[in-house]
């Protein structure tokens, strides 16, 4: 399988994940397995971290990096949950993080993450970010599935008398 051909694209994860723009950090997903995913950032100089992070020289942030790791674990998390529109994958861990090289506007990332143990509401994963085949971070990441909170009903306003 290519890196252009997706398996999941950018609306299929948008019916997984709950994250938006502009922090949708997964654009398509090439690879899917039971217990390891690859998924597809495309890096854009109109992206707003890169107005404060650097004005002269845009670099991805590390966080973002291993925020878009995440996302991708997070997808391969709840695509196998049936009532995943109930749930949420939350960030609970990072553990063994290393950058190894910027990440630039132009850069086409590309996140495999592999489970490296599961249980039924805890995942923990490890992955490698790559551009162009040359990694530029790696990280392990521990993700908990948390039941959504349905917010109440706002109360109705009082009426003026």
């Amino acid at each position: 399988m290519t890196d252009s051909m997706p398996i999941l694209d950018i609306n299929d994860i948008r019916g997984i994940l709950p994250h938006r723009y502009p922090f949708l950090l997964v654009d398509r997903i090439v690879e899917l397995e039971p217990d390891r995913i690859v998924g597809i950032k495309n890096v854009t100089n109109s992206e707003p971290h890169f107005t404060g992070h650097f004005p002269d020289f845009p670099v991805m942030p590390g966080v973002l990096i291993i925020e878009a790791m995440a996302q991708t674990a997070g997808v391969l998390v709840l695509k196998s949950i049936p009532d995943r529109e109930k749930k949420l994958v939350l960030l609970v861990a990072v553990e063994n993080a290393r950058f190894r090289r910027p990440v630039v506007p132009g850069d086409t990332l590309r996140m495999e993450m592999k489970v490296i143990k599961r249980k039924s509401t805890v995942a923990k994963m490890a992955g490698v970010a790559t551009v162009d085949g040359v990694v530029v971070a790696e990280a392990e990441v521990m993700c908990k599935l948390e039941d959504k909170v349905e917010k109440p009903a706002p109360a109705p306003e009082p009426s003026a008398s």
